[in-house]
Order: C-alpha cells, then structure tokens, then sequence
C-alpha cells in the first residue's frame, strides 16, 4: 500500500469502515536544518502507533499496517519538502498525508475513528484567511488566523516574478512608473506592457486559486495600490476575495502592519460568522431543531439529521460510539486507543454533507463542547 498527498478535506479515508484508524500530526520544518529533527519525532510518532496496535495484533501484522509509515520514514524528499505541519491518517486500506503551512502539535493516536478536529481547523474559514501582496513585478502570499501572519514560501521552481512567468515574451519597461502605480508613455510599448501586467495579474489570480483558495476555502484579502486593486478585482474569478481590500504598497510595508490591517477585516467577518452561528443554533434549539445534549446530538448525527454542528476546539470527550446501538461507550483519557466523542461526531456529520464548525471555548453557547442543528 502506497501513501498519497492531498489537499481536499474531507477526504474518502474517513468514511471508510476499518476497526484500525491512526491519526499522526506533528510540526515540521521547511528548512534543510530541521528536517532530521522531523524524522526523528515522525519515527517516534510510528513507536507509538506500534505499541498501541501490539496489544491487539501480532508483530507481522503491524508491520503490515504501518508499512506505509515506514516508506514514508525512508522517503527524502518528503522530508526535504515539508511545510510546518503534518497530518497523516492511516487505515488497512489507504494512507493519506497532509503537509500542512500551520504549526501542528505533535500527537499519535490509534482508534477506530480518526481523530480530525485539527484538520478541521485547518481547512474551515471561520478564522482563516490569506493576504494576497502584488505589483507589476512580484507578489507574495502570507497565511493569517487570529493569532497572527506569517509568509508562505514557495518551491524554488514556482516564478514569482513577472519576468519568471512570462520568460522571453516579457515586454522591458521603458516607460516611467509614477509613484501610485501609473504607467506613462505612449504608443505600442505601453500597449504591450499593459498585456504583459495582465497575464502576470491572470497567472497570479490562477495560481492563487488552485493551489490555496480552492482547496482551503479561506478569505482571501488584497493588498496592492489603487491601480492593481482595480486590474485585479477585474479580472479575478477567485469567489473568496473580500470586497474591502488593502490600498498600500504592500513592499512598503512591515509584515506586522500588514497582519493589523489584514485582521481588521477578517475580524469583523469572523464575528459575524461566528454571531450568526450562534444565533442559528439558539433559535433550532427554541424551536426543538438543536441541542447541546451529547447522546441526542449523536443520535441524530447516526441518523444524518445534523445540518451544522459547532465543537469546541480543544475539548477532548474520551469514548466511542457504538454505532450499531448509538450508545457512547466510555474510555479513560490514558487509554492507548482512547476515542474523542466530538471527533466522531464531526466525521458523521462530514459524512451526510452537514457543516463542522471548530469555536475556541470563549466562543461556544454551550459548555458541553457541542452545539447541533437539526436539518428537521
């Protein structure tokens, strides 16, 4: 069995009926100097994972489980490719990987459920966004939530550039730039030049699309001078970009100050969001659509009833769902194959196409870690 890399989430692996799940999250590092660091927590993530899975198998058979595990230890160019974070979720069947641009606190687990909630932070919106900084000549990208910014590096073949990406059909400038962005000249030169600033403004909008806004479904917020807000918004087909943009330089400015401006924007989406979240579970529960009660939320997730559920991010609720009798079957918190209530009602409610929404304990309107609404 082979390992795959992907984006999407949630992926088939988690509905896929297997007594084994093993979920692997740890921090990595993009540079050369801290991937031997990674390989040695990645190879005591595996240790842990076997002792867990020799208490009830024999050795071959858990080598035959964590084979891909131990491919992937071996593999370097993974390692020499990391972002800052790795997700791995693995069963008899199918092993997927994540390399993930957050940090990850490192935890192993081994159930029959995968623990996901992380990932769920991952790729939900609530509180994520990117800050998309461009020119005529360079962009860059940087990666936000409420705790703060940071910038996204790319792999060394991906042109940033605009003379990168469009190569020989580059127009030189000889034209002047006035200091808001204008271009002044006249004739064919100017004409080709302005072509040229389209493709790049085409190739940044496309490139940004695929590989961030699509598959992580995060606002996305613009940072450039008033002439380049206008160029790009016009020809963007990115659905996340917010309407209120950043109309600076953003070359000009001090990353902390892009984070400011930047969160000014998301803050008062993601209140919203989150307000109107918890308003639409108060009127269910008024209504008898919603509850915060555990055994009712399961029950109602088994039968594909939830439509948007709110967890509480760092809530751990030991135990497992017998799914056969919907009854919670109770573990201690130090048990090795230790099941999260909240985690499996999360990946029931992913499976019948409802909403997961992860809120810090601040945020939620209840206080036992869960808040569903009914479809009906």
């Amino acid at each position: 069995m082979k390992y795959e890399i992907v984006q999407d989430f949630p992926n088939d692996i988690l509905f896929e009926k297997d007594e084994v799940c093993i979920s692997i999250y740890q921090p990595t590092h993009r540079h050369k100097e801290g991937n031997q660091q990674d390989k040695i927590m990645f190879k005591n993530q595996i240790q842990k994972a076997e002792r867990s899975l020799e208490q009830k198998f024999s050795k071959r058979e858990v080598e035959k489980i964590l084979e891909p595990l131990y491919k992937l230890e071996q593999d370097y160019d993974f390692w020499n490719n990391t972002k800052d974070g790795l997700a791995i979720l693995l069963n008899r069947n199918k092993c997927v990987i994540y390399n993930l641009y957050r940090y990850i606190k490192e935890f192993t687990v081994v159930s029959d459920s995968f623990h996901i909630k992380p990932l769920i932070r991952v790729f939900q919106s609530t509180d994520k966004y990117y800050v998309l900084g461009l020119n005529r000549q360079i962009f860059k990208l940087y990666y936000g939530d409420r705790y703060g910014l940071r910038e996204l590096s790319f792999s060394e073949d991906t042109p940033i550039k605009i003379t990168d990406v469009l190569g020989d059909q580059y127009t030189s400038p000889s034209i002047s730039v006035s200091g808001s962005g204008a271009m002044f000249g006249t004739g064919s030169r100017k004409d080709e030049i302005a072509k040229d600033i389209e493709k790049y403004l085409r190739y940044i909008d496309k490139f940004v699309w695929e590989n961030y806004s699509k598959p992580f479904k995060a606002p996305l917020v613009l940072v450039a001078l008033k002439e380049y807000q206008g160029e790009f918004r016009k020809l963007s087909a990115n659905k996340y970009l917010v309407e209120e943009g950043i109309f600076k330089d953003f070359e000009a400015l001090e990353l902390e100050e892009i984070r400011k401006e930047s969160w000014k924007i998301i803050e008062k989406m993601y209140l919203d969001r989150t307000a109107e979240l918890v308003e639409l579970y108060n009127n269910a529960k008024a209504k008898d659509l919603g509850s915060e009660d555990l055994e009712d939320v399961i029950k109602k997730s088994l039968e594909g009833r939830v439509d948007t559920v709110l967890l509480e991010s760092d809530k751990i609720i030991p135990g497992k769902i017998n799914k056969e009798t919907g009854e919670i079957e109770d573990k201690p918190l130090d048990d090795v194959e230790t099941g999260d209530l909240l985690d499996a009602i999360g990946t029931l409610v992913l499976g019948t196409k409802g909403e997961v929404v992860m809120l810090p304990k601040e945020r939620m309107p209840t206080e036992t870690g869960v808040a569903a609404i009914y479809r009906y």
